[in-house]
């Protein structure tokens, strides 16, 4: 329904952000404050400008602070989806929380890593997206507060590209979410990955200082290139390299020599790793984006484990300080199946 002014015509409304939703991106406020509107006209509202901070224009993951004035236009709100949304959450209550029920949010878990009061971290498997946005209905994050219909807070800390596996981690509670989201601004977390790529790297590149611009292709696609330093819209954007195993063309594998790296991000930016490496002419394994089309649909022809169907990049360490009780803590993520049969005779990975 629209809301409307003293004359009957639909007006703006204006939120003011309380302390507990400090951090918070701006598309998941709207979300948790616009009851019954789709997430894909929470989104064009965000795209269009209508949605103001401060009389300003903000983006989907602006973070708001407390005291935050958020504008909202008019929009209208659907009674019948709240209705849906508790029917779904009496289904749930009579038959578990792993029922997918007329075509709404489907409830799911994913492999915990590490869970308590405070924290969960989860492994989240390659081709799901970490919560719902353009194009995807329902992410990591909101299949998981389906499967927890008794849990009040669920946020995300961090983001993984949809085809990236790995360690995701989740804040349990709004202190939890400020404090560990300052952790990786202020890049006190440790996060490595494994990434396969095509040829032998070489040893002594171990840095990549390279700025970053955001753009769009013309059907709206997002992407990501390397620009100069004095480019307007360039990004700083650091990544270190490390050599895990070389890996030369054998019988078994016969499409050329690759390299095993351990990858780490010293900046959080859109496709860092992927465009960084690509940009130094080894494109990730499987890249669907910026990798070799002709070495992926060779890699996806190989028989049994040494197919590839996916992009080999993996979260497979992340270090941080715990929110409550300040310890460190280190979670690993294994690599799933589909990776393991290409590297399966290299040693496990040193702590």
């Amino acid at each position: 329904m629209l809301v409307p002014d003293a004359a009957g015509l639909p007006r703006a409304t204006l939120l003011t952000v309380a302390a507990d939703y400090e951090g918070q991106r701006l598309d998941n406020f709207l979300i948790r404050h616009l009851k019954g509107v789709p997430k894909t006209h929470v989104y064009r509202i965000i795209r269009s400008g209508e949605v103001r901070i401060n009389k300003g224009r903000a983006q989907a993951d602006t973070r708001l602070e407390a005291g935050d004035v958020v504008r909202l236009p008019p929009v209208r709100t659907s009674d019948r989806a709240d209705e849906k949304a508790q029917a779904m959450a009496v289904e749930i209550a009579r038959h578990g929380a792993s029922s997918s029920i007329g075509g709404l949010a489907p409830s799911r878990e994913f492999p915990v890593l590490f869970e308590d009061d405070h924290v969960l971290a989860i492994d989240k498997p390659a081709g799901v997206a970490v919560h719902g946005g353009s194009g995807v209905a329902f992410g990591v994050i909101e299949q998981m507060r389906m499967a927890r219909p008794g849990h009040d807070f669920l946020e995300l800390v961090h983001r993984l590209d949809r085809e990236t596996s790995g360690v995701l981690l989740i804040a349990k509670k709004r202190m939890a979410l400020k404090l560990l989201q300052e952790q990786f601004r202020e890049r006190e977390t440790d996060k490595v990955y494994l990434a396969l790529v095509p040829g032998l790297w070489p040893p002594k590149l171990k840095v990549l200082d390279k700025p970053l611009q955001k753009y769009l292709l013309p059907d709206g696609e997002r992407r990501v290139r390397v620009v100069d330093k004095d480019h307007p819209d360039a990004m700083r954007a650091v990544t270190l390299v490390k050599v895990r195993a070389p890996l030369p063309a054998s019988k078994d594998q016969p499409l050329g020599d690759f390299s095993l790296l351990e990858v780490t991000i010293k900046t959080g930016r859109t496709h860092q790793i992927r465009v960084h490496l690509a940009s130094e002419g080894f494109p990730i394994a499987g890249d669907d984006k910026y990798g070799d089309f002709e070495l992926n649909k060779g890699l996806q022809k190989q028989p049994g484990a040494q197919a590839l169907k996916r992009m080999f990049l993996h979260a497979w360490r992340l270090k941080f300080t715990h929110p409550s009780n300040g310890k460190r803590i280190t979670l690993l993520a294994e690599l799933p199946p589909e990776l393991q049969g290409l590297v399966a005779h290299v040693p496990p990975p040193e702590l």
